[in-house]
């Protein structure tokens, strides 16, 4: 196990996830962010069924910023309940984690 993280957080569209993502990496809580664009969420919000295209924004991290990111994202996210999910890394090219530490703070 590394220390290095994989956060996703799901926004309503490109401008909101390049806004945060932006964020992320201006404040060193995130090394690198990718936007994934158009993807199509399948969920239930107060009792119904709802489907929305949303734009993924996976972030690579340290586990000690993880706390720090989730508050910088809830501050410029527009839904109640987003969706920040901090996910381990398990195994990496050590260079690539070597960088992902040496560009967070």
């Amino acid at each position: 196990m590394t220390d290095v993280r994989v956060v996703l957080v799901s926004c309503k569209d490109d401008d909101q996830a390049s806004r945060i993502g932006r964020g992320l990496v201006e404040k060193k809580l995130a090394a690198c962010v990718n936007l994934i664009p158009q993807i199509r969420s399948l969920y239930v919000w107060q009792g119904k069924i709802e489907e929305s295209r949303e734009v993924l924004l996976m972030a690579k991290t340290q586990a000690h910023l993880v706390k720090r990111l989730e508050e910088a994202v809830r501050l410029d996210h527009s839904y109640a309940c987003p969706e920040i999910l901090s996910l381990p890394v398990d195994q990496g090219f050590e260079p690539y984690l070597s960088w992902v530490r040496e560009s967070t703070s």
